[in-house]
């Protein structure tokens, strides 16, 4: 044991034995070196892990909870504890507008010009409901050929020429009247035309219908259905062909009779439902026998009648006609040669006195606005003056034998 005076004389700081710290490096150097470790560590990690959704979050959560159907019994039970919620009214939509139909008393028909194919929806009177009927064709007079359905004589020798016909419209009270026969051609090809002539002509007034129009088929069959018998017209070729050229499959002088019959036949694919035929232009194709005949011959054998539309005078339909016991008709006036009123109430006079001569005339007119007109005007009084309006069908020279 150390003296007590030693320690007490003993210079400050000597003779004393200093106590050693518990760890050998300092605390702060330790914790340097291990976050500089971990440092290094992750850098390590980075560089050699390829992980291309680093740093985009693994999970991504909606914060809108998706709705739960509910059961009724869900409904009703929570309907009580619920919390009314703000109910935010929302406008209705506007009502749609209600398809607009034609007026009372009329109907809306579509024609297409052949023209230029544009279409147009036309206001007709609907004759107390006679117009929304369509006559559709009988199929047992048709006969399926290249070009389509064309007519022939069917099985139990049904013919077009009379099952297409309308019933003369008579009575005892017009058994003396004079009978005259209408036909307008040209329709078919002006929307607007065919339209007027619709809505103004009466039922015994026949349609000849131009097979280059458009929409034939439904054209016919609405005709029919107002009670107009119809006509398919037939290009032929004129004297000026081709500078004047009626259209597509014209009847050609220098065609054999094959081919002719070809494109007659693709013709009468046009439209079905008509009583028969009528030419359209022709001068030249009407009087040669060698081109003519085999054609007639051929309208014949199908069941159809022919009407010679009087512009020919050279034709030899009645002659051919003849021959083949083909029903015939041929027109004795053209009524608008010259296209105004005057003109035309003129040959209606000319037309009116050749029926008192024989019995029966028909007369013919292209499907102009004048014509229409006049010869409405004309129909109105037509049995006060002692004339009866028939179909072309009742102005055609029977065959001798079926």
């Amino acid at each position: 044991m150390r003296p007590v005076a030693d320690d007490l004389s003993a210079p400050l700081g000597q003779g004393r034995k200093r106590k050693r710290s518990k760890f050998p490096v300092p605390l702060p150097l330790v914790v340097a070196g291990v976050l500089g470790f971990c440092v290094v560590v992750f850098l390590g990690w980075a560089a050699v892990v390829d992980d291309p959704s680093g740093g985009e979050p693994m999970v991504v959560l909606s914060t809108e909870a998706p709705p739960t159907a509910k059961k009724p019994d869900d409904v009703a039970s929570n309907a009580d504890t619920a919390e009314p919620k703000a109910v935010v009214p929302v406008p209705d939509p506007k009502p749609a507008e209600p398809a607009k139909g034609p007026p009372a008393g009329m109907q809306t028909v579509t024609i297409i010009d052949g023209a230029s194919g544009n279409r147009q929806e036309v206001l007709v009177p609907s004759q107390g409901g006679a117009g929304a009927r369509a006559a559709a064709a009988d199929p047992k007079l048709l006969e399926t050929t290249r070009h389509g359905s064309i007519p022939r004589i069917s099985l139990d020798g049904g013919r077009a020429s009379t099952v297409y016909a309308r019933p003369v419209n008579e009575t005892p009270a017009k058994a003396n009247l004079v009978r005259v026969a209408l036909v307008i051609s040209g329709l078919g090809i002006g929307s607007g035309n065919t339209a007027e002539a619709l809505a103004k002509l009466p039922g015994p007034v026949s349609f000849a219908l131009a097979p280059h129009g458009g929409d034939l088929e439904r054209l016919a069959s609405r005709a029919r259905g107002e009670g107009h018998e119809i006509l398919l017209q037939l290009p032929m070729e004129p004297f000026d062909y081709p500078d004047n050229d009626p259209g597509p499959q014209t009847l050609l002088t220098s065609l054999a009779p094959e081919q002719n019959i070809d494109r007659m036949h693709w013709l009468m694919s046009r439209f079905q439902g008509y009583v028969g035929v009528t030419n359209f232009m022709g001068s030249r194709f009407t009087a040669s026998d060698a081109a003519f005949a085999p054609v007639l011959r051929e309208v014949a054998k199908r069941g159809l009648m022919y009407l010679d539309d009087g512009t020919a005078p050279r034709s030899l339909a009645g002659q051919i006609a003849g021959a083949n016991n083909l029903p015939f008709a041929k027109a004795g006036v053209v009524l608008d040669a010259v296209p105004t009123p005057n003109e035309i109430d003129r040959a209606l006079s000319r037309l009116e006195g050749m029926a008192r001569e024989t019995g029966i005339a028909v007369g013919v007119a292209t499907a102009l606005p004048v014509s229409i007109a006049r010869i409405a005007n004309w129909a109105k009084n037509a049995e006060a003056r002692g004339f009866l309006l028939v179909p072309i069908s009742a102005a055609a020279v029977k065959p001798k034998s079926s």
